[in-house]
């Protein structure tokens, strides 16, 4: 055995979270310093699975835009990747990792001085007949994407079931659409978006409808339907069935901690691992972790909330590859800022929903606004509606929800900068943001709804 006299670093994933730790921790330290392994069980590395629905909808002509940096390009840096290989066990008493090479079946520990979980989230399927049957797919990573796109190209059918309401069912409805499909969208939830209050969600669903997309809300679907080859040929629920030649599943996301559960590693309620600001896994001084994996702490509320971002993948990564390599960087936690699209709808949110609010025991006023992206006798003014919190007697800012046309949606930012700084509504009133008749009305939507949240708060004041 060769003796090593440098410290290693085995990172586990090659998505948003692994990729920019080993990186960080390669500019930190040189490769006589330093030694990194990196294990990826998928056939690509560093790539945006965020922009596979705009991939696979043709906004995004080719995969290998999506592509930041190949295999190679990580070796050339030092950086030792072992592609399609799985890392199966956590050995966290030696100090060491199980790995599997999916090509060869070929089995071998690695021992490592630091350790880096980054393996992301694993998408929710429904335990029911049918959700292996050809023609059904969930849309996780570029194989996942190649898979779905083969399918569009090779079925004759233009029907197509999208499972699920949320960020990645809204988005793949819209590709669908771009493709030509017949989309319908099958949402457990009252309204989409469940990320937003019902109220604007119901803006989501008028939106989706006059783009001639099926909503079917309040539904829970109970098996898959197939033909006489076994490929799907439905969905179906408790009251009716919807024709379908292809089905994605969007159903959302949990963390993927299998392997830190069966090392006895700390999980918070969410399911995620639990770190400190540092992103070390509590009680264990040579194990990070980062990225969809993790639960992170709300600034507003106080509590560990899950949130699969590639924002947040990234910043913990950057963090991660710091303190591996002998730096120090911290990672203080999120307001959960999101912002999505479906075709020319901006849909935007940070901040606390009411529900959130009530179950932090929070008293608060909301009000909602509707206002123009421009000036209104500028012309394409759009329409937004923006609703917003505000703790009652204090009057911080707890949360702000967008639904708009274009321009609408990147508003949110003054909101999430404004979370971030504990802000009040009426703190906000006075910031000084850009005006000119093209870009906003002199007063500016954010502006205007925390005017009207300001006086609901000394309303309610005793």
């Amino acid at each position: 055995m060769t003796r090593r006299f440098w410290p290693r670093v085995v990172v586990r994933g090659g998505a948003a979270g692994g990729w920019p730790a080993a990186s960080q921790a390669r500019r930190m330290r040189g490769p006589d310093e330093l030694e990194i392994v990196a294990f990826e069980r998928g056939h690509f590395s560093s790539y945006s699975a965020c922009g596979i629905p705009y991939w696979v909808g043709g906004d995004v002509p080719e995969r290998d835009r999506l592509i930041a940096r190949s295999p190679a390009e990580h070796r050339e840096r030092a950086i030792d990747l072992r592609m399609r290989t799985e890392v199966t066990e956590i050995d966290v008493a030696g100090g060491r990792v199980r790995s599997l090479d999916l090509e060869t079946g070929a089995e071998e520990w690695t021992s490592y001085d630091k350790l880096v979980i980054a393996t992301g989230a694993r998408p929710i399927r429904p335990d029911l007949p049918g959700v292996d049957a050809p023609g059904v797919h969930g849309v996780q990573t570029l194989d996942d994407g190649q898979a779905l796109l083969d399918t569009l190209a090779t079925t004759e059918g233009r029907r197509a079931v999208v499972v699920g309401a949320g960020y990645i069912g809204v988005e793949m409805a819209e590709s669908l659409i771009n493709r030509g499909y017949e989309v319908t969208v099958v949402n457990r939830g009252k309204e989409p978006m469940s990320t937003l209050d019902p109220d604007m969600g119901r803006l989501v669903h008028t939106a989706m409808e006059n783009l001639g997309i099926t909503m079917v809300n309040d539904a829970e679907i109970t098996k898959l339907l197939t033909g006489d080859a076994g490929r799907v040929r439905a969905v179906a629920t408790e009251d009716a069935e919807y024709p379908a030649d292809v089905v994605v599943l969007g159903i959302g996301v949990r963390p993927e901690t299998t392997l830190a559960r069966a090392a006895g590693l700390p999980l918070g309620d969410h399911g995620g691992l639990l770190t400190d600001l540092a992103m070390r896994v509590r009680g264990h001084e040579n194990i990070w972790a980062g990225g969809d994996c993790v639960e992170v702490l709300d600034l507003i509320s106080g509590r560990e909330r899950h949130i699969a971002l590639g924002t947040h993948a990234n910043k913990h990564g950057q963090v991660i590859g710091s303190n591996v390599g002998g730096g120090y960087a911290t990672f203080p936690g999120v307001v959960g800022t999101a912002v999505s699209k479906v075709c020319d709808l901006e849909i935007a949110r940070t901040g606390l929903r009411e529900k959130d609010a009530h179950r932090a025991g929070l008293r608060f006023e909301a009000v909602t606004i509707e206002s123009t992206s421009r000036a209104g006798y500028y012309p394409d003014a759009d329409l937004m509606t923006v609703k917003m919190l505000a703790e009652r007697r204090t009057g911080r800012l707890l949360g702000v929800q967008i639904v708009g046309g274009e321009g609408a949606a990147k508003r949110v930012d003054i909101a999430a900068v404004a979370l971030t700084a504990g802000m009040t509504v009426e703190q906000m009133t006075s910031l000084d943001l850009g005006y000119a008749p093209p870009f906003s009305p002199v007063w500016d939507p954010i502006l205007v709804a925390a005017r009207k949240a300001v006086t609901a708060v000394r309303r309610s004041a005793p």
